[in-house]
């Protein structure tokens, strides 16, 4: 039941994100891009307007004032955490990357030269770079709405692939359940990036996924040595972490 409720929350928080991006999404659109019917849409877009986070229309809806000014600082703080994570990366290295949006806008803040980054993570390829940033896909079946690349033939290639650092998000991290995703597929793929990353693994994770236990554990948290989040997230759950051996680093809007 747990697992149930985690990933029909995380389905209506991408719902709200799609939204926010794109006013104009249809209900037929939303169902496609989320690989639901249109009557689990309808429902999540019912739920959400008796939260006030959405105003509904005929066929389709929009963010509400409230939930929007909500998720433009929830994007400001990712956009932070991308920032500092990028000032990790080296000249020469060879990075993982997964299918998390944070994750993934790493690559554009990336100043160093001679970096490979290895992801599963198709949107990869329209992504801002500068020019010492080479991108390596895992190849795999492609999911969508993430455009992930999961199955078989990516953990097959990532097998025999080694990198220095793996950046990762994830849909919750806690010091009870360690690092999860809304994506049974993806659980593998992870893994493999954390047991093949030689040197460092740093787990990007906003305040809102701070004691957040998703559907699928990737891994526990005895194998987070890294967390990379904002100055909201919350303490007591920190603290919990830290005592676990997990090295915290907070990104504030007054430090950018």
């Amino acid at each position: 039941m747990k697992r149930e409720r985690a990933y029909v929350e995380g389905r209506r928080n991408q719902v709200l994100e799609m939204l926010q991006r794109n006013p104009q999404l249809r209900v037929e659109e939303l169902a496609k891009r989320l690989g639901v019917s249109v009557v689990t849409v309808r429902r999540d877009l019912q739920f959400l307007e008796e939260k006030k986070q959405i105003t509904r229309f005929y066929g389709g809806a929009r963010v509400s004032r409230e939930a929007a000014g909500y998720m433009d600082d929830k994007a400001v703080y990712r956009d932070l955490i991308a920032r500092y994570a990028a000032t990790l990366v080296e000249d020469g290295d060879t990075i993982f990357i997964n299918t998390s949006r944070n994750a993934l806008n790493i690559i554009k803040y990336i100043e160093s030269r001679h970096v490979t980054v290895i992801t599963n993570n198709g949107k990869a390829i329209s992504q801002e770079k500068a020019d010492g940033v080479d991108i390596i896909l895992t190849g795999g079946e492609v999911r969508h709405p993430k455009e992930a690349l999961v199955g078989d033939f990516a953990t097959r290639n990532l097998q025999n692939i080694f990198a220095k650092k793996a950046f990762l998000g994830c849909a919750g991290i806690s010091a009870k359940a360690g690092m999860s995703t809304e994506i049974a597929n993806e659980v593998n793929v992870n893994r493999l990036m954390i047991e093949h990353a030689t040197q460092e693994v740093y787990l990007l994770a906003d305040h809102t996924k701070i004691g957040h236990n998703s559907s699928f554990t990737s891994c526990g948290i005895e194998m987070v040595k890294q967390l990379i989040t904002d100055e909201l997230a919350p303490e007591e759950e920190l603290e919990l972490m830290r005592a676990q051996g997990v090295k915290v680093c907070q990104v504030r809007k007054s430090n950018f």
